[in-house]
């Protein structure tokens, strides 16, 4: 009878690590990225010398079948400035692809290793399924992430998270 105290705390642990983190499947936000990035926006601001340029209003960018769409988004090349190296967009920040789409207030997407960092009020929403939380990792080369702080999940039946 003593360990049943142990017990009731384990198990009231796990349920709390659930709904403070979950693991999540991304098929749709799987995207090629060593594919060609296109960026648009209202105006554009380059720094040479930090190696950056900054596009304002309105910002689109499209990799494949997945899209960014933010208020701002400031690019970082690479030492030798000939390529991307990570992207930080800021401002009703939109990631999407033909079945998955996630928001947040800003997201950083580190391009060679197909990493994308979101935070802020993290809604996912798969079909008609939703998650949110404050952070959300995803690793657009294995269409998998991770979903932290606060992990809220509204499933229909027969879906999955």
């Amino acid at each position: 009878m003593r360990s049943l105290p142990a017990l009731a705390v384990l198990i009231l642990a796990l349920g709390l690590a659930t709904a403070s983190a979950q693991e999540v499947a991304f098929p749709g936000l799987r995207t090629d990225t060593e594919a060609q990035v296109e960026v648009t926006a209202d105006s554009l601001s380059v720094n040479q010398a930090k190696g950056t340029a900054v596009f304002t209003g309105n910002v689109l960018i499209v990799q494949g079948p997945m899209r960014l769409k933010a208020e701002k988004v400031e690019v970082e090349y690479g030492a030798d400035r000939s390529k991307i190296a990570k992207l930080h967009a800021s401002g009703g920040v939109t990631l999407a692809s033909k079945t998955d789409a996630a928001e947040a207030r800003e997201a950083v997407y580190a391009v060679a290793t197909g990493a994308v960092e979101m935070t802020g009020d993290v809604l996912l929403t798969q079909g008609e399924n939703v998650l949110s939380g404050q952070h959300m990792t995803i690793d657009l080369k294995t269409g998998t992430g991770r979903m932290d702080g606060r992990v809220r999940s509204v499933l229909q039946p027969g879906g999955t998270p």
